[in-house]
Parts: structure tokens; sequence; C-alpha cells
């Protein structure tokens, strides 16, 4: 299975995910990290503040820190080859590079606390059908 590594810049806690101005992005992402490690994904995310000894040990890390700034993070790196940079993954992107099966894991999973209606496209509201 593809080992993922995704080196973010020094946020606040682990997930960035605290204080009372939350970045959008960083709950999304939070969320498609747990899916993922679920279905047993090898993925380990750094944060700068926290892990800053998995920067200097990543010779990619300290290239791009070197290169780029902590400005140019969060760097994404599958099996020691930058993936993406400046952006973090997608649901899907995390599940192609971990080796998952991909199939709409962008809408058919819903995070964890979230119950989805079920509803397909057919069935949802579409404009003139009086619902919206």
């Amino acid at each position: 299975m593809p080992i993922v590594e995704i080196f973010e810049p020094a946020l606040c806690c682990n997930t960035g995910v605290c204080g009372p101005d939350v970045d959008q992005a960083l709950v999304e992402f939070s969320a498609d990290m747990d899916w993922v490690r679920r279905q047993g994904a090898a993925v380990t995310r750094y944060n700068l503040a926290g892990d800053p000894m998995a920067f200097a040990a990543s010779d990619i890390a300290r290239k791009f820190l070197e290169v780029a700034g902590s400005k140019g993070l969060p760097l994404v790196v599958v099996d020691g080859v930058t993936a993406l940079t400046g952006r973090y993954p997608t649901r899907t992107q995390l599940s192609d590079w971990a080796g998952l099966a991909a199939a709409n894991t962008e809408t058919a999973i819903a995070p964890a606390g979230v119950q989805m209606l079920g509803l397909s496209e057919a069935e949802g509201c579409q404009p003139g059908s009086g619902c919206c």
C-alpha cells in the first residue's frame, strides 16, 4: 500500500480544527483523513509546529521549505514523490494516492456524524421541480 505524507504549516493544534476561527478547508481535510485512515490507508500528517523533526528528517520536505518556505505548505508526498503543494488534497485524491478504490468517494461517503439522505440526482431538488 502506498505511503502518503502530508506536511502542513504550523497550526494551533495537530489538526488545525481548533480556536474561534476554523478554516473550512481544514475541517473537510480532517474528515477526509479520518475516512481514508478508517479504510486502512497509510496516511501520516505532520504539523510544522508540532513535528519539526519530521520536516528535518525528510529530504523532500526540507528542500521544499528551503525553496518555497512555509507559505508553500501543505506538501503532499506519495511514496517519496511530491504529489501536491499549496493546498489540501480532496478525498478522491487521498483515496487514489493511498491505493483505495475511489468509486464516488467525494459524494457517497459522508464525514463522521453526517447522515446522508440517499437521494439520487434524479430525485433531488431540481430547478422547476417545485421543491426548491
